[in-house]
């Protein structure tokens, strides 16, 4: 079907939408820790640091659990291409490898620099918090607090 708008037109339409983020996954992450019982997380806060080279950062993950020094991101499958369930759309198939290429390089940077400043990092995909993996997601879940709770984190940034 053709586009009613110029390619200008639809641009400037474009431009004007404002993502909302993963908002439905990462309600049903939070919904699922709710029910657990595990408190302590905020969601959405900056988390900001130092890399070795002393630029700074600020990143902003899906959940931030300070005390425990764990963020956790809910990464979607198609914005982050899930090697089970992401897709590649067939128009502008150029844009939309680079779109892809830099969310990857940008999620594998701000783990590392989390990381390096003495954080705990656990990135979910989006289909772990599908009903049916719900028991995987728990044990997972589980396993990373536990180790958070025992081991003492380094203090920086």
């Amino acid at each position: 079907m053709a586009d009613i708008y110029t390619r200008a037109e639809r641009s400037a339409l474009m431009a004007k939408v404002r993502g909302r983020g993963n908002l439905t996954t990462e309600q049903a992450l939070a919904k699922l820790l709710r029910t657990q019982g595990w408190s302590g997380w905020r969601r959405q806060q900056v988390v900001r640091g130092r890399t070795a080279g002393g630029e700074r950062f600020q990143v902003r993950p899906d959940f931030v659990f300070s005390v425990r020094r764990l963020v956790v991101f809910v990464d979607g499958c198609f914005w982050h291409g899930c090697p089970r369930h992401g897709t590649r759309p067939q128009g502008n198939a150029a844009f939309w490898r680079g779109k892809f290429r830099r969310n990857q390089s940008r999620d594998r940077r701000d783990t590392r620099r989390l990381r390096r400043a003495g954080w705990r990092v656990l990135r979910l995909w989006e289909h772990e918090l599908k009903p049916k993996a719900q028991a995987a997601l728990l044990a997972k879940l589980r396993r990373v607090f536990a180790e958070a709770q025992k081991s003492p984190s380094k203090r920086s940034g």
